[in-house]
């Protein structure tokens, strides 16, 4: 099956060849009605390839928009969240579809390098690199191939609600639904949907057999998490997905102490349940963990929320995550897992307050040591070795990572740090594209996504990522308004949607209620310089900054692609100057 379904009419195929070779040419498969077989069933083939597309690139010329067939493909696409439109001669929308961004190729000149040709062929990369890992309709080939069984039954663990009305225990209910994805991953007669599939559906009310149809599952597992004074309940329902009956549903009331073996018990009668046999081998893996302690997973649970909410250079986010982590440690010290978290903590502290401490470096070795498999421990490593100039080392470490573990949130992040520092803007939009899709408390990301999109003047691209980091910044703000971190986000966010003014208001409220936050203070900076094109303003913001900053944060700074306006300024490059003057005396004091 292939990456890209094309959508369009035969009449047109003329002007739709060029277009294919433009995809073809990125190294993505393509599927487009020449390839349909003879004699095979033309609607059956249809169906499949579109069900089985990452991306659906729809082609709307003035024939297109008459066709039933290119209509009901992109209906079919939007709905799934992976529709690419372009369009030629102006051809006039279906109603429909005309709130999604439509590339216009008038002009393209059949030139993929022209801007047209990049804007829809980032498009589709972003669409391709957060498709889900799962197996579909057109996955009993591959495993045929291979040698595999093709499993039985396939299932979406939707996240847990959290029912405990404390928003801040929300990472204890998205911890408990990773963990079960984790352990059913391990059984070979299941096929699982990953964890950025099943996330999209977070917060949302969900109609079981349209979510089963989505993902081409057989089953969905739905459930909620109250916790509170040391306990836990747990609701779980197994629902098929074609019917909408419960195969299975329990309740349970325990300590909290006990919740790993509350996993097991929901994860062995989901397999009951199915009337599968779980083997000796799998049933050894279900209950292994990188800790046996409740008290250090749920200390390395809320460390692991801080980082995935935190912005990347905050003191305090960067502190909570080596005190929670070290505890942890100090708990369990054979806990691989915590001493990578602890690795970033220490790293984001180095990039926060300066210096070159082995501390961080002696986390991730300490992790590597005990579990030299720990994706996320190359991943942090790889950050650890670019802090310290060393890139080449740094890219071996993710290129490891990625091998290891390529649907790992942090191991994405990583690699989306790594390119973005590098200049290699369309690598980085690849990685920032699949951590933000593995969580939806990731506003670094999506933020990160705005500055690369930019970088690659992808106007398309850097308005989805900016809609999406405001939607998060939103929904946090609204329960909790003060929050000056997510508050920057959101002013850059707006920035880049040229709502200059909202922007600004957002920037002064949240410098009033924590004016010492010099990460805020540099975003807004960016923010001032890029999208508002303010150089007083961002040179005013960057003051603070660089009265205070790090070696290993100028090094950053340096290579921004968001402060270029300010590169040949006479005030930047005395600002910048000063610092590295000062830099200078410090190391030599």
């Amino acid at each position: 099956m292939a990456d890209v379904f094309v959508s369009y009419a035969r009449v047109d195929k003329a002007r739709i060849a060029p277009l294919i070779a433009a995809v073809t040419a990125r190294g993505w498969t393509v599927w487009w009605d020449p390839e349909i077989t003879p004699g095979q069933e033309f609607d059956d083939q249809i169906e499949a390839e579109l069900d089985a597309a990452k991306a659906v690139l729809v082609v709307w010329t003035p024939n297109s928009v008459t066709s039933r067939w290119v209509r009901g493909e992109a209906r079919e696409a939007a709905d799934r969240g992976i529709l690419v439109p372009v369009r030629f001669e102006q051809a006039r929308l279906p109603m429909d579809v005309r709130a999604i961004h439509t590339t216009d190729l008038d002009g393209w000149g059949e030139n993929p390098a022209s801007p047209q040709a990049r804007e829809f062929l980032q498009a589709l990369g972003a669409m391709i690199a957060r498709a889900p890992s799962h197996p579909g309709k057109g996955a009993g080939t591959a495993e045929a191939a291979s040698g595999k069984p093709s499993p039985r039954f396939t299932i979406c663990v939707l996240p847990f609600a959290n029912m405990s009305g404390d928003p801040e225990q929300e990472y204890f209910s998205d911890g408990i639904t990773e963990d079960i994805i984790t352990d059913l991953s391990k059984v070979s007669a299941l096929g699982i949907i990953s964890r950025n599939s099943a996330f999209m559906y977070k917060g949302k009310h969900v109609d079981i057999p349209k979510v089963a149809r989505e993902l081409k599952v057989t089953h969905v597992l739905e459930g909620s998490v109250r916790k509170a004074g040391g306990r836990v309940r747990i609701n779980a329902q197994l629902v098929d997905g074609e019917t909408n009956n419960h195969l299975w549903a329990e309740r349970y009331d325990r300590e909290s102490s006990d919740i790993f073996a509350l996993q097991d018990e929901i994860s062995e009668a989901i397999v009951k349940a199915l009337r599968l046999k779980l083997l000796p081998e799998e049933k050894k893996a279900i209950v292994r963990r990188g800790t046996d302690n409740a008290e250090a997973h749920n200390l390395y649970m809320m460390a692991r929320q801080t980082y995935v909410a935190g912005q990347e250079y905050d003191a305090r986010s960067a502190e909570a995550i080596v005190r929670l982590a070290s505890r942890a440690t100090e708990i369990d010290p054979g806990y691989a897992q915590a001493w990578a978290l602890r690795a970033i903590g220490h790293l984001k502290l180095q990039e926060v307050q300066g210096g070159h401490s082995g501390e961080g470096m002696a986390a991730a070795d300490r992790a590597m040591a005990l579990d030299p498999n720990l994706a996320e421990a190359h991943a942090v490593k790889a950050q650890l070795l670019l802090a310290g100039g060393d890139a080449e080392a740094a890219a071996s470490e993710v290129t490891r990572a990625l091998e290891l573990s390529p649907e790992s949130y942090e191991v994405n992040r990583s690699a989306g740090r790594l390119n973005y520092q590098l200049h290699r803007y369309e690598d980085a939009v690849r990685f920032y594209e699949k951590a933000a899709g593995l969580t939806d408390a990731d506003l670094n990301s999506a933020s990160m996504l705005i500055s690369s999109y930019t970088a690659l003047n992808d106007t398309a691209g850097m308005r989805r990522a900016a809609q999406i980091a405001l939607k998060r910044a939103e929904a946090v703000l609204s329960h909790d308004p003060n929050n000056s971190m997510v508050a920057g986000y959101s002013a850059y966010a707006l920035a880049a949607l040229g709502e200059g003014d909202r922007a600004k208001a957002r920037m002064e409220r949240a410098l009033l209620i924590d004016p010492e936050n010099f990460n805020m203070r540099y975003n807004f900076a960016c923010a001032l310089c890029t999208y508002l094109k303010d150089r007083e303003a961002a040179l005013d913001m960057l003051g603070p900054v660089f009265d205070s900053i790090t070696e290993t944060f100028l090094s950053y700074v340096k290579v921004d692609p968001d402060l270029d306006m300010l590169r040949g300024e006479p005030r930047y490059k005395a600002m910048l100057k000063n610092v590295e003057d000062r830099l200078a005396a410090e190391g030599k004091a």
